[in-house]
């Protein structure tokens, strides 16, 4: 019995059929594909227009930067300017302050003068002021004595 087994079994080895189909034979599918390469297409034309756009809008980020910084330098170089005039306007009216303190001084020292001048002006009208009427009569005094000296003079007589 076991050779039988054996000599069977060799017989089998010797006839192999072949595999059965399964599917048959290779064909491409271009219907079933196209759907999928076009979805793929689709998302690199995507990809293509999300990169011109990224890059266009770098390019012209860039282009505002540049603006952006040219105008802040421009604005730096008149700020620069108008600091270095008014630090030369600073030091002009330093300058002039300096000028004018000591004409103050000169000035002051003038007008302590003119004010004693005044003060004494002003003493010397109020003594005037003050006897006035006693040099009035005074004076009227010696006009009636050269009266009457000038008559006595001429032959006249008062007694």
């Amino acid at each position: 019995m076991s050779f039988v087994q054996i000599s069977e079994h060799v017989q089998r080895r010797s006839t192999v059929e072949p595999p059965p189909e399964t599917w048959g034979a290779y064909a491409t599918k271009t219907e079933e594909s196209s759907g999928v390469i076009a979805m793929i297409d689709l998302l690199v034309k995507d990809l293509d227009t999300e990169l011109t756009e990224a890059s266009t809008e770098e390019k012209n980020s860039q282009e505002e930067y540049d603006k952006t910084v040219a105008d802040a330098k421009a604005e730096r170089v008149g700020l620069s300017k108008s600091l270095q005039d008014k630090g030369a306007a600073k030091a002009d009216n330093a300058a002039d302050l300096e000028v004018l303190k000591a004409t103050k001084k000169s000035t002051a020292a003038e007008l302590m003068a003119t004010d004693k001048f005044l003060g004494g002006l002003h003493a010397e009208c109020d003594w005037l002021l003050k006897y006035y009427t006693v040099r009035q009569d005074a004076r009227s005094g010696e006009i009636d004595a050269l009266g009457k000296a000038k008559a006595v003079l001429s032959g006249a007589s008062y007694e």
